[in-house]
């Protein structure tokens, strides 16, 4: 009998090591990639873009100074337009390969927040989740407006549903919020729209795609974007917007080859 309990608590052991190995191949694997290859296109959009929502700032917190932010117009209203399209071509939309193992390093960069004018920079971004060997600085969030309370809130997005990631008062000029620890939850499966927003001034919002690795950018102005250094093989490449949906495509590249790609939106 304790032969028994003891093959099978084996079995058990096997199993969770068999199953913690896996969970560990599935982790992206940096590497150096000689003779990478590229993909570069446009994002377009289709159809009527919406109007922007025509924010009155008289009836919000802090009216006079959030007045002072450039885009007012007269009566205190701040139009917002959060899909931006010039020539049909489409701003802020990320691109990104999905589900590749292993490339190019991560890249050093963090990512900081301003909280400035009653508004929020940068609009679109992307963001990971925290290795475990960081432990600060990765994300911050920061107050740069003199004598005014900010609060910034992150949520993690999945259709209706929107799950707190930190909820921190940023009182004065020069307040920072630390959320690298926060974006430790993140999961590849449940996470991928992260949202800021002020509560104290709730139309002072961004966005940010969540991603699994570096191969990723972001749309400029001209709807351009180009993914870098990519090892050969097949990819599905998807472009999305918060606001304009998601369409994903099957894109093979060459050593040192150059796959040109265009992505159309349209609205949710």
């Amino acid at each position: 009998m304790k032969n028994l309990k003891l093959v099978v608590l084996t079995g058990v052991m096997t199993l969770a090591l068999t199953s913690s190995a896996f969970a560990k191949k599935a982790k992206y694997e940096e590497m150096k990639v000689a003779n990478g290859a590229s993909i570069t296109g446009n994002v377009l959009f289709k159809g009527e873009v919406p109007p922007p929502i025509m924010e009155d700032l008289k009836k919000g917190k802090n009216a006079a100074f959030c007045a002072t932010h450039p885009d007012t117009k007269e009566g205190s209203i701040r139009p917002r337009q959060k899909v931006e399209v010039k020539d049909g071509k489409l701003k802020n939309a990320v691109v990104l390969i999905e589900k590749i193992n292993k490339g190019k390093a991560w890249a050093a960069e963090t990512i900081n927040y301003d909280f400035r004018q009653c508004d929020i920079f940068p609009k679109m971004t992307v963001i990971r989740k925290t290795p475990k060997s960081i432990k600060k600085n990765l994300v911050t969030v920061t107050n740069q407006d003199d004598d005014i309370l900010h609060n910034p809130h992150g949520y993690s997005i999945k259709g209706a549903a929107r799950k707190t990631l930190f909820n921190k008062p940023l009182p004065s000029k020069g307040s920072v919020a630390d959320v690298t620890k926060s974006l430790k939850r993140f999961k590849p499966k449940k996470d991928s729209h992260f949202f800021l927003q002020c509560d104290q001034h709730n139309y002072m919002e961004a966005d940010a795609r969540i991603v699994w690795n570096p191969y990723y950018s972001i749309s400029k102005e001209d709807g351009t974007f180009t993914i870098q250094d990519i090892p050969a093989g097949k990819y599905k490449v998807t472009a999305w917007h918060p606001y304009a949906g998601e369409v994903t495509q099957e894109i093979t590249v060459a050593d040192g080859g150059k796959a040109n790609a265009n992505f159309e939106l349209a609205l949710k």
